[in-house]
């Protein structure tokens, strides 16, 4: 029994005239179904997800595009002009799309279908001379072309949509964990948020394509920023929440037991995929102390570059004593002009830099400086006469190597020393670095 409510596309009957039959090959309403049935039986059987979901509940999209599909075909043949607009077509495969049915099983179901219908059509005695293959196969090539344009049209559409709005989530989650407030927007997005987080401060170099005169140095570095992004989703098994640019920004890492790589693994994947290494400072933190340790962070961070450090991954108590020397207050401010004096002698400056580089061996800083290690004896004479601190003795070196951190890490406008004499400013350094009063309170919460 058929039907009086089929689906519009189906039509009354089709007469469709393959070749130079004269014949005919006649599809009533009543075949038409059988038809399209065989054929979303077929598919459903070759790719199951997209006869049912994964409740089980049958789709529609299916029958939808299968009669859509034939119902072309036989227009084609006809002679009769097929519809110009594939917007009902691509509703139907936006819907498999925003269900999460991969682009790879919808292909595979549409060479399935191709090839079977093409195997029913090619059986009818009808179609056995050239031209009626000529002009069969030609019709179902030009669909298939049809259909794969619109897989291709409705997945990019669903996943721009689908990258927009999980962009928008995470970024007002990422915001609001920022600002210490994220219950409600976790809430308002369904994103769900993490005891704890790893917090990343990321520092992104230029690539050196970005400098090219013959490129677009804009276009280079936006591509390096997506290739780190793509990287950061394909590599994390929890959901990133990142405020990156081109130059580098925040990554929280929700911090799971058992889940996820180590940061250090992470971050040399991130580099690879940015193709120039990368620097980053974290940290621990429970979500209520996020707002404060992603200032922290950022201020580690900011310390391993002034400090020179190469690219890698830094924690805390890798730089804890370079963080406190650091801090605004008296101890910076001492030690801050300690070296002033030696701003005059360039020669000494450098030669004291290489000497706490090599852990005071005198040969080794000779060979980097390339001079007699006589010489590195005399200007290390020197550096004691115009500092007051001798490079020679253990405790004058200490204070020497914490003048070099802050001054590394100082701009030169703070470099004001408030030490007196030259020749009193290794004692007076000494004893803001060993009062308690002189020293800043640890800055970890």
């Amino acid at each position: 029994m058929i039907t009086k409510n089929l689906d519009r596309t189906a039509g009354p009957r089709y007469r469709a005239d393959f070749g130079s039959h004269t014949h005919g090959y006649v599809i009533t309403p009543y075949r038409f179904d059988k038809m399209s049935r065989a054929i979303v039986d077929h598919v459903g059987v070759r790719a199951p997800e997209l006869r049912f979901t994964p409740a089980g509940v049958p789709r529609r999209e299916l029958t939808v595009v299968v009669r859509l599909c034939l119902d072309w075909t036989l227009r084609r043949l006809r002679g009769v002009a097929v519809p110009e607009s594939t917007d009902r077509l691509q509703a139907a495969l936006a819907a498999l799309a925003g269900d999460g049915v991969d682009i790879e099983v919808v292909l595979r179901g549409v060479n399935a279908g191709f090839k079977f219908g093409m195997d029913m059509m090619f059986a009818d005695p009808r179609t056995a001379d050239i031209a009626g293959v000529r002009t069969l196969t030609t019709t179902l090539l030009d669909l298939s072309k049809l259909v794969t344009a619109s897989v291709g049209v409705s997945y990019v559409r669903e996943c721009r949509g689908a990258a927009v709005e999980n962009r928008v989530a995470t970024h007002t989650l990422t915001s609001a964990l920022l600002s210490g407030h994220p219950a409600a927007t976790a809430d308002a997005f369904g994103v769900p948020v993490a005891q704890r987080y790893h917090v990343l401060a990321v520092a992104i170099p230029p690539h050196p394509d970005e400098a090219n005169a013959n490129l677009n140095g804009q276009i280079v570095a936006r591509r390096k920023l997506r290739r780190v992004q793509a990287a950061l989703a394909t590599h994390t098994e929890t959901t990133p929440l990142a405020l990156l640019s081109v130059d580098g920004g925040t990554l929280l890492l929700p911090d799971v037991d058992g889940v996820g790589m180590p940061v250090e693994e992470l971050v040399a994947l991130l580099s690879a995929a940015a193709r120039v290494p990368l620097t980053v400072a974290t940290v621990v933190a429970a979500t209520a102390e996020i707002p404060q340790l992603v200032r922290h962070a950022h201020e580690l961070l900011d310390l391993a570059q002034r400090l020179g450090r190469a690219p890698g991954v830094y924690r805390f108590a890798e730089l804890a004593a370079h963080y406190q020397l650091t801090r605004p207050g008296s101890t910076r401010d001492q030690l801050a002009g300690q070296l002033a004096a030696l701003d005059d002698h360039p020669d000494l400056l450098e030669t004291l830099r290489v000497h706490l580089t090599t852990d005071g061996q005198r040969k080794a800083t000779a060979k980097q400086l390339n001079v007699h290690p006589n010489t590195v004896d005399y200007r290390l004479r020197r550096i004691g006469e115009v500092t007051g601190l001798d490079p020679g003795d253990p405790t004058s070196l200490w204070y020497l190597r914490s003048a070099m951190i802050v001054r590394e890490a100082t701009p030169a406008s703070a470099r004001t020393c408030r030490c007196g004499a030259a020749e009193n400013g290794g004692r007076r350094a000494a004893e803001a670095v060993s009062s308690p009063s002189g020293a800043d309170d640890d800055p970890r919460p």
